[in-house]
């Protein structure tokens, strides 16, 4: 579905997102080692850059304004999602197995918010805009 012009921004990031996704897995995958200690390091640092920021705009922009029309139960689990992510990220175990798991939730996570988050924001907000405040 086309997106409305406040939340492309947030939808386009989705697309990076679901690459580095994917390099995860392939890594995960594989039999080095090296490569897999390779991935973790991208996946961290593109966390710290890129998912870190995303979803800080989502839980103080785009969240808080869906909780005031009453869609508790998407917040919650946006937010249970990202905790979860977060989580995985900052382990102290990075091997292929827990990078497999975050490549899985990552793009799980991608595919929900595409797929309901969004669908209900626009429902829901059809003049949510990022830059305002809510």
């Amino acid at each position: 579905m086309k997106r409305s012009p406040g939340l492309r921004t947030l939808s386009s990031e989705h697309h990076t997102a679901l690459v580095l996704a994917r390099r995860a897995a392939l890594a995960a995958a594989g039999d080095s080692g090296r490569e897999v200690a390779k991935v973790w390091s991208e996946v961290v640092q593109r966390f710290e850059a890129e998912l870190e920021p995303h979803f800080h705009r989502e839980e103080t922009l785009l969240l808080p304004a869906l909780m005031k029309v009453g869609e508790k139960g998407i917040v919650e689990r946006t937010l249970a999602e990202h905790a979860q992510l977060r989580s995985l990220v900052h382990e102290r175990v990075r091997d292929a197995e827990s990078l497999q798991l975050i490549a899985d939730l990552l793009k799980a996570h991608i595919r929900f918010e595409e797929r309901v988050l969004f669908e209900i924001a626009q429902l829901r907000l059809p003049e949510f805009d990022l830059a305002m405040p809510y």
